[in-house]
């Protein structure tokens, strides 16, 4: 666990299982800045409580909680997660595609945020818990676009500044996450990955099913609730 003289970074968390297990592999080295960013999704409400009882768990400071919103997500829609008119679907078995719960362009959204935020606090990590191997298969889950997206910061910041998106879990399947939760300490009990209900997980949306995939790897009991 790290200390006051630990190196500051800032990890972007939803709330979900993936973003609490890369706060708990951040939290080894570093001091935690934690940014939750809201945009109209379903189960905004229920994603920011995770967010707190997890930057509760570590200690997070208020100075370095940052709980913002991007609501022109919502007004531009095109996504299941943003969109009433736009139907969350079960899990594909074996589908192909870009599934309608992308949000477009999402993750560069929270990335610029997150780098705006890191300049001025002095972090030069930003973590985000994005998976591409055992995923929804989401364009902005790949890691040639963070590798793009670190080229972009280091063009567009101050000469001085040294930020490095950092993706610590984007090659690890769903068990080899939950296995590495467990062992870290991460608390999976507060964590939310349901698209569609806030009450009780549905266990039938592509995020559900992920996060039950894994859990049924790893050996281990998940620890919500679900309908």
């Amino acid at each position: 666990m790290s200390n006051n003289n630990s190196p500051l970074a800032i990890v972007l968390a939803s709330g979900g299982m993936d973003s609490c297990v890369t706060a708990a592999i951040a939290s080894q080295n570093h001091r935690l800045g934690l940014m939750h960013v809201q945009y109209g999704q379903l189960t905004q409400q229920r994603e920011l409580r995770a967010f707190c009882d997890i930057a509760d768990f570590y200690r997070v400071p208020d100075s370095l909680r940052m709980v913002t919103s991007i609501e022109h997500l919502r007004r531009i829609g095109g996504s299941a997660l943003t969109d009433d008119t736009i139907a969350v679907e079960d899990a594909r078995a074996g589908g192909s595609g870009i599934p309608a719960t992308y949000v477009p362009f999402r993750n560069a959204n929270l990335l610029c945020m997150a780098t705006s935020w890191a300049e001025v606090i002095g972090a030069h990590r930003i973590f985000i818990g994005a998976v591409q191997e055992d995923s929804s298969g989401y364009p902005d889950c790949r890691r040639e676009f963070y590798q793009a997206f670190n080229r972009l910061i280091e063009a567009g910041t101050r000469p001085e500044t040294h930020i490095e998106v950092v993706t610590p879990i984007i090659h690890l399947s769903k068990g080899q996450i939950v296995r590495k939760g467990v062992d870290l300490g991460a608390p999976l009990q507060f964590t939310w990955s349901c698209y569609r209900a806030e009450e009780e997980a549905c266990g039938t949306c592509d995020s559900c099913m992920l996060r039950l995939k894994g859990f049924r790897e790893a050996g281990v009991d998940d620890p919500i609730r679900y309908a």
